[in-house]
């Protein structure tokens, strides 16, 4: 018998990037790698561990955007041919390093590994949310939800139909997806404000993730800290991000994803092959970028680039073999520690974004697969859990009011709101003002309906919680500035369009078919609550 439990989270997120308008845009390839590096290595390390009979419990949110894009049948295509090009080079370069035993064996990695992923790719069709979905039937994989398009709910709440919108849309997009209700919510961002909690009980949700000082500056006092989910006076939980287990992978300084033996993430053969060499896989219009393979690992900490030692996947495989025991033990004696002190079983909650495991972190799913055959073969000491089944076998929780909180820089709200972004918030509030009050309207026929749906739709994606990040973080901001301006401009088009009563229905349909997630929407959704 167990006496504590462990439940990993990771968080799958990318913002809605689909260009049908041109040919190439480099950012749709942020999709593309995710697929490769960690949403089919994380599909293929589920089928392998039922494979093997090991009874698996992670939670997933797989948010509205990206299973929007994993769905769509354009990008669908324009992976296929990433994929193509990927394989092609690889093939290329084992014969370029056939006199090179070391690069050749690295090369050799990479088509078999392409090789595994494309066979993955085509056993289901391209539609990698039935595979997902397949061990959510199995409940192996909880699924929860996100804010319909990751706006950061906490510089909204001066508008709440804003936020109420955020979270029914994505509600009813999960409904639409996988045929039930979802259970549980990560807040954008672990972006949480005293109330939204009212709107999350009124959508159906049972749990929501919070970063741990929302747990620990509640009000009153949690008993059991971070390791007890709380109800909140609305009914839903509350389950808080453990900072030990976070640490252990997180951190620059002491996580598992700094060890020489990884992979080092920033040199790309994009960047060292020959020009004419490598020009047909970098951008069309010659400018060099990541391709995938990359031939070096870490080595050590204040070496260059250029002072990167070779890469050798066994080695880094027996890594994270190594990390994965010493995450579990570290787990199983946290619990023993905590059951000793609590005199009940404690949760210890472990959440993550789902792509540092294999994009980021290349070797992390290979983490992930040991931890938990070690953890299902090694170890009593604690079980593996979803949220949702915790809450049906433990009932019965403390009530506190949390605090407002994130899990960004300093824990709260700078990350979002700082030099690098503030200008962007006049212009989406003023636009959920304008939304509230074209929600008021009956839509005089079909064309003004469609127009109304798609003011809301473009208002969704303006409020993205990826264009302030980008901008805050320094990179690809161009791109963030575009994305945030174009939205508004079509949302501030068609509002004086219906206000006036004189809708450009072929700009219109230009605009659904380039901006065209959640083709179920109702714009009134913003009506008053």
């Amino acid at each position: 018998m167990s006496i504590g439990y462990l439940a990993l989270v990771l968080h799958a997120h990318l913002p809605f990037v689909r260009h049908p308008e041109s040919d190439y845009v480099l950012e749709e390839e942020w999709l593309f790698e995710a697929i490769t590096e960690t949403y089919i290595p994380l599909i293929r390390m589920f089928e392998g561990l039922k494979r093997d009979g090991i009874d698996f419990k992670l939670t997933m949110s797989l948010t509205p955007p990206l299973v929007s894009m994993l769905l769509d049948p354009l990008l669908q295509e324009r992976y296929n041919e990433y994929l193509v090009k990927l394989e092609e080079l690889a093939e290329m370069e084992i014969d370029r390093n056939q006199f090179n035993g070391h690069l050749k064996y690295l090369a050799e990695h990479y088509a078999q590994e392409f090789n595994q992923v494309r066979h993955t790719w085509e056993a289901y069709g391209g539609n990698l949310i039935k595979a997902f979905k397949q061990f959510f039937d199995s409940n192996n994989l909880e699924i929860i939800t996100c804010g319909a398009t990751h706006g950061y709910f906490p510089l909204m709440k001066m508008y709440p139909q804003a936020v109420w919108a955020q979270i029914k849309v994505a509600c009813e997009h999960y409904e639409q997806t996988f045929g039930c209700p979802p259970n549980g919510i990560w807040l954008p961002e672990c972006g949480y404000y005293d109330g939204v909690e009212r709107m999350l009980a009124d959508a159906g949700l049972r749990y929501f993730l919070t970063d741990g000082h929302g747990i620990l500056y509640g009000r009153p006092r949690p008993r059991f800290g971070t390791y007890a989910p709380v109800f909140t006076t609305s009914g839903v939980a509350a389950f808080a991000r453990d900072h030990e287990s976070s640490q252990q992978v997180w951190s620059s300084e002491v996580g598992y994803p700094g060890s020489p033996e990884y992979r080092e993430f920033y040199r790309d053969l994009g960047w060292d092959a020959e020009y004419d060499y490598i020009k047909p896989y970098i951008m069309p219009n010659g400018q060099r970028k990541n391709v995938g393979i990359k031939y070096h690992k870490i080595t050590g900490r204040g070496l260059g680039l250029s002072d990167k030692q070779l890469y050798d996947p066994y080695w880094a495989r027996q890594k994270a073999s190594e990390n994965a025991g010493n995450f579990m033990y570290n787990r199983a004696r946290q619990v023993e520690h905590l059951y000793s002190i609590m005199q009940r079983k404690p949760i210890i909650v472990s959440p993550y974004d789902a792509e540092l495991f294999g994009h980021w972190w290349y070797e992390g799913p290979w983490f992930l697969d040991y931890l938990f055959r070690k953890t299902w073969h090694d170890q009593h000491s604690y079980s593996m859990t979803h949220m949702a089944d915790y809450l049906r076998e433990h009932p019965t929780q403390q009530v506190i009011h949390p605090a407002q909180s994130s899990w960004g820089y300093k824990g709260f709200h700078e990350y979002w709101l700082n030099e690098t972004n503030s200008w962007i918030y006049p212009h989406l509030h003023k636009a959920a003002e304008r939304m509230i009050e074209l929600a008021r309207r009956e839509a005089a026929d079909e064309l003004e309906t469609r127009a109304l749906n798609q003011a809301a739709r473009e208002l969704l994606l303006a409020q993205s919680s990826d264009w302030a990040f980008i901008m805050r973080t320094g990179t690809m901001v161009p791109y963030a500035v575009r994305r945030t301006r174009s939205h508004l401009m079509r949302f501030q088009k068609l509002y004086e369009d219906i206000q006036q009563g004189k809708i450009d229905s072929g700009w219109l349909e230009k605009v659904e078919a380039i901006d065209n997630i959640f083709p179920g929407i109702n714009y009134r959704v913003y009506r008053p609550l």
